[in-house]
């Protein structure tokens, strides 16, 4: 089986390259893939960033000083152990793993990248892939130090300075 790589492109030029793993997580790697190839991600942010855990985008825009919800989309199933998938891949420095919500199977298109070890998602969050090499787990942590802040009404860890995806593109 071909590795499937994706290269996350920020405004600033900086970029994260990733190796996305088929065989541990199909289901999310053809939506993360697919949405990248539909341009869905081009413009959208990292919302969320928690120095020594992840950052977290995929799902908003920021604008005039606000998050602005990207396009609803339908969920996937969950791939992990606690959903009754095995997926190996454990959560640490580099690895890309979908969002959800409490409900197992409520991932669309938000992901995060985990910026420390982070054991305790293992079985329990979606993990597609990890990066491709150091620079890009560096430009990750990087992005984990941005200062972040409250956002009214209810955000909570939102950069201060935006950190925009530009595009990101996919190499089969």
């Amino acid at each position: 089986m071909n590795k499937t790589k994706a290269i996350i492109v920020f405004q600033d030029g900086s970029e994260i390259r990733l190796v996305l793993n088929e065989k541990a997580a199909p289901i999310s790697v053809r939506n993360f893939t697919e949405l990248a190839e539909k341009g869905y991600y081009d413009g959208l942010c990292f919302h969320r960033i928690i120095d020594g855990f992840m950052i977290q985008g995929g799902g908003f825009k920021f604008e005039n000083q606000r998050l602005i919800p990207a396009p609803a989309l339908k969920p996937i199933k969950g791939e992990f152990a606690s959903n009754g998938v095995n997926n190996p891949i454990k959560h640490k420095p580099g690895v890309i793993s979908m969002a959800r919500t409490v409900d197992c199977d409520s991932a669309t298109s938000q992901f995060f990248i985990c910026v420390a070890d982070c054991p305790f998602l293992d079985g329990e969050y979606a993990a597609f892939g990890e990066c491709e090499d150091k620079q890009s787990i560096d430009t990750a942590i990087r992005f984990g130090k941005t200062a972040t802040g409250m956002l009214p009404p209810y955000w909570e860890d939102v950069p201060r300075e935006p950190v925009v995806i530009k595009t990101v593109k996919i190499e089969r």
